[in-house]
């Protein structure tokens, strides 16, 4: 069956010229499904972590026992504005920003250890 090469060509360009246009929503979707999916996935949990980072650092209390972000663990001596001085052997005092704390550990836990 030899069709003229002119009939395929008719039949093809009014397929190629009735593609309907693509909807700008649909084009743009699979990026907004991405963010999305980020935001609730890598976003928002580090948001939350940071906001308890903040009220832990902001309740520090003479007296409390922390461990720092270099792993050193001692007893909080003095409270600052920005810092605050711990102490980590009897009379071995080092001065720390509040950030520097990592984790604020459960009462008597350094005189067990």
């Amino acid at each position: 069956m030899n069709l003229p090469m002119s009939f395929v060509i008719a039949q093809a360009a009014p397929a190629a010229g009735a593609a309907p246009a693509a909807n700008p929503l649909m084009t743009f979707l699979p990026l907004i499904l991405l963010f999305v999916v980020f935001y609730f996935l890598m976003i928002r949990p580090q948001m939350k972590r940071q906001k308890e980072h903040r009220n832990m650092v902001s309740a520090l209390s003479k007296g409390d026992e922390v461990v720092t972000n270099g792993g050193i663990a001692g007893r909080v001596d003095e409270v600052g504005e920005s810092f605050i001085t711990v102490e980590i052997a009897p009379n071995v005092k080092i001065k720390l920003q509040k950030g520097a704390v990592q984790q604020v550990l459960p009462k008597g836990t350094l005189k067990s250890s």
